[in-house]
Formats: structure tokens, sequence, C-alpha cells
């Protein structure tokens, strides 16, 4: 699953073909400008979920090994 995240930030930019075009515009940017500015916080929330998921997966990892869900010195990430 994160990397279904993570593929989704790194392909989609990179079919071009999709977004290359001016219309429809929103606040006179053309669709080109736009749709890249809404893959910022498009993309960033996608690797903020794919880092969550992989620190709980680490963890319950750590825990069915019968290890600390969190090395010592390491709290969990809040």
């Amino acid at each position: 699953m994160v990397a279904v995240l993570l593929a989704i930030g790194i392909v989609l930019p990179l079919l071009v073909g999709l977004y290359d075009q001016e219309k429809p515009a929103l606040f006179g940017f053309p669709f080109f400008f736009w749709f890249q500015f809404l893959l910022i916080p498009l993309v960033s929330a996608l690797t903020f979920i794919a880092f969550r998921l992989s620190v709980a997966t680490t963890a319950r990892d750590r825990e069915r090994q019968g290890l600390p869900a969190h090395p010592e010195g390491e709290g969990e990430l809040r």
C-alpha cells in the first residue's frame, strides 16, 4: 500500500498528456499550472499517509517478533 501511494505521487506528474492543456482556466491560470499546484498538497498528503502506514506496520511487526514497538530512545512520532 505504501508503494502504491508513493507511486501515485511519482507517476501522476509524469503523465503530461493528462494536463497538457490551457482550459479550463482557474483564476486566470491555465489548467497546466493549477493542476501542478494542486498536486503539491495532494502528493504531500499521500506521502504523509504512506509514512504513517509504514510506522504503524513497523511497530506491529516489531511487536509480533517480541520486540518493543519502538527502539529504545525513540518515542512514537506524534
